[in-house]
């Protein structure tokens, strides 16, 4: 069996990893296509050597653009990909422009497609990852669910005969990530000279946060306003925003920071009193961690981590300032994104569906 995984972000390397791992050990074939949607190498290259995952088959160097244009340069690119290696399975994760355009590609030329986080729903129609999730799991011949609420939302769109329940596969890598730096003290801890215990791990980088510079620069200042340092670890591209509008990012107790590298982050999330973050990824990762989290956003599809009291959604100045000064949760051994095997159960599913 061939298998070709199409990835282009940070949080489908670090989904890639455990399904490279597990496709090796069952001799399938893997073909791996980086879109080059994220083109920074902290935000790129250095994950695949971090976490041990084959270097990349093909690279398209897409970079960035509007979503029409970076969607449109990939599809046009895929098609011809994909008619080189015929695969028995296209294996989309996610919810990015990668993930959409592979989808719509390999439907088109009649290859079967599996979405790996499938079923995953914010139900907010103004993300672009909204429209991405939705329409590649209506598209895919089968979609990989992480949790039981994503069962839910597939089982009630109609789509509950293709769906099938793995497991999240981020808590395989995760896993061996955090056993892999325990007792290793954190780098950004050392090179800032923070107290353990005594800082924010911070990511922003969604569109409705960071393209009007309005909302950027109140972001911005609720963070600089907290009592302990906020290390923002800053995308290319959110820097790049913030300067053409002049709005600061290293003010008050805000520190920004270039993007870590996967195990670096984990060890700095771990030595943290908590993160504030609106991507998807970190909010789950910080979880799993055991690591409060407070999110900037009205709405998340990891609906568990609120559920358990971990996750904490804000969108004001107060309400940031109220999350992150909160008491700490409750303890709980909770683990409804899975045993950490979730990407040999995607194998698995592969290949049974392949017959």
């Amino acid at each position: 069996m061939k298998v070709v995984s199409v990835v282009g972000a940070r949080p489908q390397f670090v989904k890639l990893a455990p399904i490279a791992k597990a496709a090796s050990a069952a001799g399938i074939e893997h073909v791996i296509v980086h879109t080059g949607q994220h083109y920074d190498p902290m935000l790129s290259d250095v994950f695949f050597d971090d976490l041990g995952i084959p270097a990349p088959d093909v690279h398209l160097g897409v970079g960035s653009g509007s979503h029409g244009v970076q969607t449109g340069s990939m599809l046009g690119a895929l098609d011809a990909v994909f008619d080189e290696h015929a695969p028995d399975w296209v294996l989309v994760y996610g919810d990015t422009n990668s993930t959409l355009a592979a989808a719509v590609s390999a439907v088109k030329l009649h290859y079967p497609l599996a979405h790996l986080e499938a079923g995953l729903r914010s139900f907010n129609r103004r993300m672009p990852e909204e429209h991405n999730r939705v329409l590649t799991d209506h598209a895919a011949d089968v979609c990989l669910a992480p949790t039981e609420v994503a069962m839910g939302h597939l089982a009630s769109e109609g789509l509950a005969e293709r769906s099938e329940l793995v497991g999240d596969v981020m808590t395989d890598v995760l896993f061996q990530v955090r056993d892999s730096v325990a007792g290793t003290p954190s780098a950004l801890v050392e090179e800032l000279g923070l107290t353990p215990g005594e800082f924010h791990v911070a990511t922003i980088h969604r569109a409705e946060n960071t393209d009007d510079p309005t909302r950027l620069a109140e972001i911005a200042a609720a963070l600089s306003s907290l009592e302990h340092p906020v290390i923002l670890l800053a995308h290319p591209r959110v820097v790049a925003k913030a300067a053409a509008h002049g709005i600061e990012l290293t003010q008050g107790s805000l520190i920004a920071h270039a993007p870590l590298a996967y195990p670096d982050l984990i060890a700095a999330v771990l030595a943290s009193r908590g993160v504030v973050t609106d991507s998807g990824g970190l909010q789950k990762e910080a979880f799993l961690l055991r690591v409060p989290c407070t999110t900037v956003r009205p709405e998340t599809e990891w609906v568990e981590t609120v559920d358990l009291g971990w996750n904490v959604l804000a969108n004001t100045s107060d309400e940031i300032a109220a999350a992150v000064s909160r008491p700490a949760p409750q303890p709980t051994d909770a683990a409804p994104y899975g045993d950490g095997r979730a990407a040999e159960r995607v194998i698995d599913e592969l290949l049974r569906r392949a017959g």
